[in-house]
């Protein structure tokens, strides 16, 4: 049995226990993939990170994430992952949640293995909102319980209910009561 969907902090009003809004749609969710390396699940979270009909592609995309990581491990320890670049092309930030079937090793400091890893592409000149958007990922993901929950979740509609906003109601719709 899993937790019920509640945000990370105790205020909800607290925007920052949520992603924001529109960086995880279903679509970029996949769980239980076997990836066996960490080449394959970079590969995986590259394929995730496409927005079909537009660029970049699942190609260019690993490139830039592969550059990213020769510069150092992305794993934060506890067995998350947080591969992220800037790329030409994006207008918004995109992000994708891969939940390995079996841990990888990802060379963390922790020495853990990774079994969740959470994709981030930002637009190329968003330097700024880059680094604010990965230090809000950090905390997010430093919540065990958060990420317990995760792992334990039976869907992806489970899992966006924890990480994305709710749906603000339709105002209308309480007209019509």
């Amino acid at each position: 049995m899993t937790q019920s969907p509640t945000p990370i902090s105790d205020s909800p009003d607290d925007r920052s226990a949520w992603l924001p809004e529109g960086l995880l749609p279903a679509e970029r969710v996949a769980l239980d993939l076997p990836a066996g390396s960490k080449k394959k699940a970079l590969e995986e979270i590259a394929r995730l990170l496409v927005a079909p009909g537009r660029p970049p592609g699942a190609d260019q995309i690993y490139e830039k994430i592969l550059e990213r990581e020769r510069l150092g491990s992305t794993a934060l320890g506890r067995g998350l992952a947080l591969p992220h670049a800037r790329i030409g092309g994006l207008r918004n930030p995109r992000g994708a949640l891969l939940r390995l079937a079996e841990a990888v090793d990802f060379e963390a400091r922790d020495g853990e293995p990774v079994d969740l890893v959470f994709g981030l592409l930002v637009p190329e000149q968003a330097e700024q909102a880059h680094l604010d958007l990965l230090a809000r990922l950090a905390r997010l993901f430093s919540d065990t319980s958060l990420t317990t929950t995760i792992r334990n979740a039976a869907s992806v509609s489970e899992i966006l209910a924890l990480l994305n906003p709710p749906a603000a109601e339709d105002e209308s719709a309480d007209h019509r009561r």
